[in-house]
């Protein structure tokens, strides 16, 4: 099951999640990220744009004809008024949009770090399910070999002894100076039934043998498969801790870039006050 509280729309079958669907999300959030980036670039070329906008309206101040000191200072508060509330805007709408894009990128990272983990999750799941299935069908096949050996020697020697049986009662009758033949037929049997059983028994060594090896290749499969499963985990856990990394990283350069906009903003604002002050001064003087 997905951790609680973590939506990832992906079909839970038998063995975890399917793969395809965790690339396919795993994507999503890689673009959803991009577009985090994205958003926050904008954001920084907003804020130059502002400050050219400001720099203008400096320049059409410095510009503006002589007139009387009624229109210029309705002229200047009226300038100045809507300079400073571009400023604040600017500032909050930045703040506000580096707090956004710094939200959507680590919420990107987890949910990347998450669906990484439900998938090494299943993949080990599967791992695990079909090594024991390999190792409980090695098991039983061992366990059918062995059953299958002894009953063939049991019932082997039972037809062995059934015929050296009847070779005796039917020899019975016979005449002393073949009694040595018999003994001699007698002896080449078991001797054949020897052989033949320790035949078997050796082709059954070595069927219980080679049962045993593949028993113990599946267990060999079983623990590369958790290690397999392990590295996994840790690989998508490094990967998720670098996406949060860069998010950071690019938060900080965000909002170092707008704090900069911002103290320009106020040194511009600044000076096109100074000047204001310093034409009032000017036309008192001339009208005094």
């Amino acid at each position: 099951m997905a951790p609680h509280g973590l939506d990832l729309d992906f079909d839970v079958v038998r063995r975890g999640y399917r793969p395809d669907q965790v690339e396919a999300r795993a994507v999503a959030l890689g673009r959803d990220r991009d577009a985090a980036w994205e958003r926050a670039a904008r954001l920084t070329v907003l804020a130059r744009d502002m400050g050219a906008g400001l720099a203008r309206l400096r320049e059409t101040v410095t510009g503006l004809a002589p007139q009387t000191y009624e229109a210029l200072g309705g002229r200047a508060r009226e300038l100045f008024e809507l300079g400073l509330e571009e400023v604040w805007a600017v500032r909050e709408g930045a703040r506000r949009e580096a707090r956004r894009v710094v939200e959507e990128a680590e919420e990107a990272g987890r949910r990347l770090r998450e669906a990484a983990q439900a998938y090494a999750d299943g993949v080990r799941g599967e791992a695990e399910e079909r090594a024991r299935q390999r190792l409980l069908a090695a098991q039983a096949k061992a366990d059918d070999l062995r059953i299958a050996a002894r009953r063939a020697v049991k019932e082997r020697r039972g037809e062995a002894l059934a015929a050296l049986r009847e070779v005796r009662e039917r020899t019975e009758g016979m005449l002393a100076e073949l009694d040595k033949e018999y003994a001699e037929r007698v002896a080449d049997m078991e001797r054949e039934v020897a052989e033949r059983e320790a035949a078997f028994d050796e082709r059954q060594v070595e069927r219980v043998a080679a049962a045993e090896a593949a028993v113990a290749d599946a267990e060999r499969g079983f623990a590369e498969a958790r290690r397999a499963a392990a590295q996994m985990r840790i690989e998508a856990e490094a990967q998720a801790a670098e996406v949060i990394a860069e998010a950071r990283l690019r938060e900080e350069r965000v909002v170092r870039e707008t704090e900069r906009v911002l103290r320009e903003h106020g040194e511009r604002r600044d000076d096109v006050r100074a000047q204001m002050h310093y034409v009032r001064d000017s036309l008192s003087a001339l009208t005094d």
